[in-house]
């Protein structure tokens, strides 16, 4: 399969990002199984340079996940994140602050999950939240907003500057496609337990979402912690590019086995001679 050109997918700082722009079901005329296939050498690919990059632990890497409701966070970490060892990765899932929470600034819990060098963080939404459904529903206003996206291009600056590469990712789907997950969750069995009747009525608020991501992802889209717009009406394209991607920020880090801390040789006879 030829290399994607993933350019198409990320716009430059300083451009507006519209989601009318983005097609969901894009799939660059993939089929299924050819994407399949190459996601399963990209898995291997991955293990390795996360072996790697515990080893060489002087990088962290952190990928941010955001999408509406049933976009896929859950789906894309179970297919494409099952190439690294759970050892050195952390899933965080952010919801409503509660305890502690409440009695520290919005990006305290955030700052706290960060991954530590050599190992790799997932967010399943993350910060952005606070500057996604606090608007939607006017938790917060147009200056509140403002402040708060300074915060965080300030936030992921600091991560970045101390080595910390951060991947963003947008899974976007379109209305149709949530109507058809929203469905099999109420009609398989083994799904039920997914359905949460708050979706449908997040779905109400669908073209306010919409606006809002894009003026968020514009706003926030850096060229030290660039967003991706990720189509995902398409599972099997979905997981084949966010893997590209991953392998994609991971090969750019060039990164370098340590040396040995002591002389191989020596270390070789004294073995040989305690056998």
């Amino acid at each position: 399969m030829p290399s994607l050109n993933l350019a198409s997918f990320h716009k430059a700082e300083g451009h507006d990002i519209r989601l009318s722009d983005f097609k969901p079901d894009e799939d660059l005329d993939i089929d299924k199984q050819s994407c399949e296939g190459q996601l399963a050498q990209n898995l291997l690919e991955l293990e390795d340079l996360q072996y790697k990059l515990f080893a060489d632990n002087s990088t962290a890497v952190l990928i941010v996940l955001q999408g509406i409701d049933t976009a896929g966070k859950d789906g894309t970490i179970r297919k494409v994140m099952s190439g690294f060892n759970p050892q050195g990765v952390q899933v965080t899932s952010f919801k409503e602050p509660d305890g502690q929470e409440k009695y520290h600034d919005y990006l305290w819990r955030v700052h706290n999950a960060c991954p530590p060098r050599g190992t790799i963080g997932i967010f399943n939404r993350s910060h952005y939240e606070d500057v996604l459904v606090t608007r939607v529903h006017k938790l917060i206003d147009k200056d509140q907003a403002k402040q708060r996206f300074r915060h965080i291009n300030d936030f992921e600056r600091l991560l970045t500057d101390e080595g910390t590469v951060i991947i963003k990712l947008f899974l976007n789907i379109s209305k149709d496609e949530q109507f058809q997950r929203l469905q099999a969750r109420l009609d398989d069995p083994t799904r039920n337990w997914k359905f949460n009747s708050a979706d449908i009525s997040e779905r109400t608020h669908w073209d306010r979402y919409m606006k809002i991501y894009g003026e968020t992802l514009t706003r926030t889209n850096t060229d030290y912690a660039p967003w991706w717009i990720i189509p995902s009406d398409r599972k099997w394209f979905r997981n084949l590019l966010v893997s590209e991607i991953v392998l994609k920020e991971l090969r750019r880090l060039k990164l370098e086995w340590p040396k040995p801390p002591a002389d191989l040789e020596q270390s070789r006879q004294t073995l040989k001679e305690s056998s």
